[in-house]
C-alpha cells in the first residue's frame, strides 16, 4: 500500500515499525493470545525503540512526531498484534493528563513514562457508569497531605500490569464540576487490581476492575486544578479515539490481506475462488471501506496537528473505522468458509477482536451522540 507521509524521517519510522512488527510481534501473537499472557517485554522493546512517546515533544522525552504519523505506526502494529497496538494507544492516552495539565513536578515523570520504563493505565469507567462518565462515584477526600481514594473502577486496560494509574475521582459535588484527576503509583497500598475479566478477544491484554481501599495518593499528585478532571478526561479521549480508530484500520487490513491470500489459493469448481464475483465484490468493498476509514482517521489527525478543533472528526473516524472493522473481519471469516471458524486461521480472532473496538473509548452510540450534537 502506498502511503503519503510528511517527511523522509516518517518513512524511516514506518519501516522500523514494520521490521519490529514482523520480527517481534507477528511470530509471538498466537502463543501469547492462546496463553492469555500480557507481552510486557514486547511492550518494553517497543518503548526502547521510541514508539511509546511518538506524538509528544522531544523536550519531555517524546519523539516529536505529528499525530498523522503516530497513528500510522499504531495501524501497522495493529495489523500484526492488536493487543500491542491497543497498549500503545492506551499508554499514549495515559500520558496526556500529565503532559497537558501536570505541574513541573509531575512533568519530571514524563521521560520515563514516554520512554517505556513506566506503563500507564487510564481509570475512568466504573461498574455502574461507563458511558455516563460524569456520574462517576469513586471518592477522593483530602486528609492532610494526601487524598484518600475509595471506590471501584472497571474495564481498566493494563489493570495489574501498569506502573501508574490516572484516577478520575469525585473530590467535590455532583456532576462534571466535582471530578478531579490524580496520578497514582501502581504500588500504592490500597490499590488492588481484581481478577482479569474473561473477555471475548484480546486475551493477551488484561482488563479488570481495580478496588481502591483507602488508598492514599499524595496531594501533589493532583493533575491540573481541582474540578477539572472531567475536562481533562474528555480532552484525552478525543485523541484516544483516534488511536482506537487506527487500531481498527490495521486490524481490518490484516483480515483483508489474509482473506485475499486465502482466496487466491483456495480452489472450488476447478478454479480459484478469487475468480468468483461474489468473493471479488466482498473483497473490493472491504478494501474501499479500509481506505475510507484510513482517510477519515488521517484527516482528523491533521486537524489535531494544525491545532484546530477535531473532536467531532475524531468521533466520526472512530465510529466509521470500528464499524468497518467489524464488517470486514466478519466478511473475512465468510471468505474462508468453515476454515474461518476455526483457530487454525487468524480471521476468527480478528472478528472477536473487532467487536471491542466498537465499545472502548466511548461506544459507537456515544460517538453518534457527539456527531449529532454538532449538527
Amino acid at each position: 500500500m502506498e502511503r503519503l507521509l510528511p517527511t523522509a524521517e516518517a518513512y524511516d519510522l514506518l519501516e522500523l515499525t514494520r521490521e519490529l512488527a514482523d520480527g517481534e510481534l507477528a511470530p509471538r501473537v498466537d502463543d501469547f493470545e492462546a496463553r492469555g499472557e500480557f507481552p510486557h517485554e514486547v511492550i518494553r522493546t517497543i518503548g526502547r525503540a521510541g514508539l511509546l512517546g511518538l506524538p509528544y515533544p522531544e523536550d519531555v522525552g517524546g519523539a516529536g512526531q505529528p499525530y498523522e504519523v503516530y497513528l500510522q505506526v499504531v495501524e501497522l502494529l495493529a495489523s500484526r498484534w492488536l493487543a500491542v497496538a491497543e497498549a500503545v494507544s492506551v499508554h499514549t492516552l495515559s500520558c496526556y493528563p500529565v503532559y497537558a495539565h501536570g505541574g513541573e513536578q509531575l512533568r519530571k515523570l514524563l521521560p520515563d513514562m514516554l520512554g517505556g520504563e513506566l506503563l500507564g493505565a487510564y481509570c475512568l469507567s466504573e461498574p455502574q457508569g461507563g458511558s455516563d462518565a460524569a456520574s462517576l462515584a469513586i471518592k477522593a477526600v483530602l486528609d492532610g497531605d494526601a487524598y484518600v481514594v475509595t471506590g471501584t473502577k472497571a474495564w481498566i486496560t493494563h489493570a495489574g500490569k501498569a506502573d501508574f494509574y490516572n484516577i478520575f475521582c469525585r473530590t467535590g459535588g455532583p456532576g462534571a464540576p466535582g471530578i478531579s484527576c490524580l496520578l497514582a503509583d501502581a504500588a500504592t497500598p490500597g490499590i488492588v487490581p481484581q481478577a482479569p475479566e474473561k473477555t471475548m478477544g484480546l486475551h493477551s491484554s488484561p482488563v479488570a476492575q481495580i478496588a481502591f481501599d483507602d488508598a492514599r495518593v499524595p496531594s501533589d499528585r493532583l493533575v491540573g486544578a481541582l474540578g477539572t478532571g472531567f475536562r481533562i478526561a474528555m480532552e484525552a479521549l478525543d485523541s484516544g479515539r483516534l488511536g482506537i480508530a487506527a487500531c481498527a484500520v490495521g486490524l481490518a487490513q490484516a483480515a483483508l490481506d489474509y482473506a485475499v491470500a486465502y482466496a487466491r489459493e483456495r480452489e472450488q469448481f476447478g478454479k480459484s475462488i478469487l475468480g468468483f464475483q461474489g468473493i471479488r465484490f466482498m473483497l473490493a468493498d472491504a478494501a474501499t471501506g479500509i481506505a475510507a476509514a484510513r482517510a477519515l482517521v488521517l484527516a482528523a489527525a491533521r486537524l489535531k496537528d494544525a491545532g484546530r478543533p477535531y473532536s467531532v472528526e475524531a468521533a466520526k473516524a472512530k465510529l466509521f473505522a470500528t464499524d468497518m472493522a467489524m464488517r470486514v473481519t466478519t466478511d473475512a471469516v465468510q471468505v474462508l468458509g468453515g476454515y474461518g471458524y476455526v483457530a487454525d486461521h487468524p480471521v476468527e480472532r480478528y472478528m472477536r477482536e473487532a467487536k471491542v473496538l466498537q465499545i472502548v473509548e466511548g461506544t459507537n452510540q456515544i460517538q453518534r451522540l457527539v456527531i449529532a450534537k454538532s449538527l
